[in-house]
């Protein structure tokens, strides 16, 4: 079993930067099978959607709406996934979720909510405009 937390997230003003962490915990093994790694977000009345992927391969794929200024990483070493989010824009307020998944998804699947079994609790960015 894998357990994904979340850290990193506060509020922000319009054009600043924040940099969320997410630590995967059980074993070693567990974690090298997570084919893909991705963070989502969810602001209130609205439904998760997909921001960015980042696969074993070290490949991406991001969400249209934060290309450019948002950049995933994954530190595997320290069984960890980072997302860089820079020029914050006040529609980026949501909570901010870190998923994993051990299949490879096709490419027009990975940002899709559904298709991801590990979750974590997420944590809440708000940017004030």
């Amino acid at each position: 079993q894998v357990r994904l937390v979340e850290s990193g997230g506060g509020s922000v003003q319009s054009g600043g930067s924040l940099r969320l962490s997410c630590a995967a915990f059980g074993y070693t093994y567990s974690f090298y099978s997570l084919y893909q790694m991705a963070w989502f977000r969810q602001a209130p009345g609205k439904e998760r959607e997909g921001v960015a992927v980042i696969n074993r391969d070290g490949s991406t794929t991001y969400a249209d709406s934060v290309k450019g200024r948002f950049t995933i990483s994954q530190d595997n070493a320290r069984n960890s996934l980072y997302l860089q989010m820079n020029s914050l824009k006040f529609e980026d307020t949501a909570m901010y979720y870190c998923a994993a998944d051990r299949r490879a998804l096709p490419l027009h699947r990975k940002l899709a909510a559904t298709e991801y079994t590990y979750w974590g609790q997420g944590t809440q960015v708000t940017v004030s405009s």
